[in-house]
């Protein structure tokens, strides 16, 4: 019969045993799908199809695989390609996240959401630390839904601001809490002053189109160079400012003080053989009923200015809300719904837009038209659905629309990703994003791949088993 230091010590060996596996696993899971977690390159060939052998040389064959790619990542230290062996222009690197959609914790909240809350922020953030160290990426996206509901006063929205930014991304804090120190309420919580944003807002869309509202920018590769080498960009969710029949001058006035502009270009080598842009659209102010129409004005005005811009390049679209597509091609179909006629609690938002699974068939013609306008290659990144899609736009020239397709069908074919969520149940999914330009056709091409964490429960397991070791190996020290 065993002592109970004996028991004490062989559960303490086994927890070892998991925790190392465990651990090893979470800080190198791109290992397990090198071909999916990593970036394009133009020389990469298929993907060794090892279906066809018996279950042990298959489980030989991705153990070799995997700690292969775990000794270039983490011993020999590959860097990420840069696909300018050609003499073109170095490759575009962007790593998009689909709708995080953090929850907030209140004074009623138990403990046991709380710890769930506090572990989820730290597994988002694990991905994203494991992926950035990973691909080095030069831009990173995140695809709207930042938060889980609009629903929030201002201090709640400063708290989870702090925690996206801090947790998620570990970036500095002290310039929103400078916002702070000059915005906030008797009790020093951040409070946004809305009437004077929206009055400036207002002052500029008084004077003669075309509005001077400072849409674009050129060449930007870091909003602040000393900290970071990526340029770090934020799509607004229709849970971050909500739909338009929701959407108030509170809610965008807090997100533009505390993210920025919600419309914008960013045009990069504009006057070489190889420019290419990226455009932030805010989706959910295009089409109404909206509570301010205002709003819908200045999101339009925009698209027509972008147009105007006659760029001559390729175009990376960030958005939220997908774009039109007809039932079965993705998990989401066409659906809109839109507050009843008579609508005691708020009667102000009667029959205004509620919320909207796409655009509408209309706005999408419409917008594509705008941002493709030069008939030039590009692709769209989109959130929303958080099952994720792929699906193209094929345009007919002779009519100007666009008709969706899982293939390409048209001369001009514009491929829509809608990014699978990077929550927890969705697998906490990162999409890679490769620009390449082709100096045979004087092109951009666009690849995109989704890698793949796994469900919350292994990061919970890692950690939990790692504390459980240390207190295991400590009582049996003792006995």
């Amino acid at each position: 019969m065993i002592s109970i230091k004996q028991f004490f010590k062989w559960c303490s060996i086994l927890a070892t045993l998991i925790t190392l596996s465990t651990n090893f696993y979470i800080y190198t899971y791109p290992s397990a799908y090198p071909a999916k977690c990593s970036w394009y390159c133009a020389e990469e060939g298929p993907e060794f199809d090892a279906s066809s052998l018996s279950i042990f040389a298959q489980a030989i064959y991705y153990t070799k695989r995997y700690l292969k790619d775990v000794y270039e990542q983490n011993v020999i230290g590959v860097e990420p390609p840069k696909g300018s062996e050609d003499g073109g222009p170095e490759d575009v690197h962007i790593i998009a996240f689909g709708d995080p959609q953090i929850k907030g914790i209140w004074h009623g909240t138990d403990y046991n959401t709380r710890l769930d809350i506090y572990g989820n922020d730290y597994y988002l953030g694990h991905i994203v630390s494991v992926m950035q160290q990973r691909l080095k990426p030069s831009h990173v996206a995140v695809l709207g839904d930042l938060f889980s509901s609009q629903w929030i006063g201002d201090s709640e929205f400063y708290n989870r601001t702090s925690r996206y930014l801090t947790r998620l991304f570990h970036r500095d804090t002290s310039w929103i809490e400078s916002v702070r120190d000059r915005q906030h309420d008797d009790n020093g919580l951040y409070k946004v002053q809305w009437m004077e944003w929206g009055q400036d807002l207002n002052k500029q869309c008084e004077a003669e189109k075309p509005w001077d509202l400072e849409f674009g920018y050129s060449d930007v590769h870091s909003w602040d160079h000393n900290k970071e080498d990526y340029l770090f960009i934020n799509v607004t969710g229709n849970h971050d400012i909500g739909y338009s029949g929701d959407t108030t001058y509170q809610h965008l006035a807090r997100y533009a003080q505390l993210f920025g502009k919600d419309n914008y270009w960013i045009e990069y080598d504009r006057d070489t053989d190889h420019p290419w842009r990226i455009v932030v659209l805010n989706s959910l102010l295009l089409e109404g009923p909206a509570l301010q129409p205002e709003f819908l004005d200045i999101t339009w005005e925009f698209l027509t200015q972008l147009a105007e811009r006659n760029f001559e390049g390729s175009t990376v679209l960030l958005s939220h809300v997908p774009f039109y597509k007809e039932e079965g091609l993705c998990s989401d179909g066409p659906h809109f719904d839109y507050y009843p006629e008579t609508y005691e609690s708020e009667p102000y938002k009667s029959n205004l837009l509620r919320s909207q699974n796409h655009l509408s068939k209309e706005v999408s013609d419409e917008v594509l038209n705008l941002v493709f306008f030069n008939n030039k290659p590009g692709i769209i990144l989109t959130g929303h659905d958080h099952e994720g899609c792929k699906t193209y736009y094929n345009k007919d020239f002779d009519t100007n629309t666009w008709t969706a397709s899982k293939q390409p069908t048209s001369e001009l074919a514009i491929q829509e990703i809608t990014v699978r969520a990077m929550m927890g149940e969705f697998d906490g999914n990162t999409g890679i994003l490769t620009g390449h330009f082709d100096r045979s056709t004087s092109d951009w091409h666009w690849h995109f791949k989704l890698c793949p964490f796994m469900v919350q429960h292994i990061w919970w397991v890692a950690k939990i088993f790692l504390i459980v070791t240390v207190l295991l190996w400590s009582i049996t020290f003792f006995l």
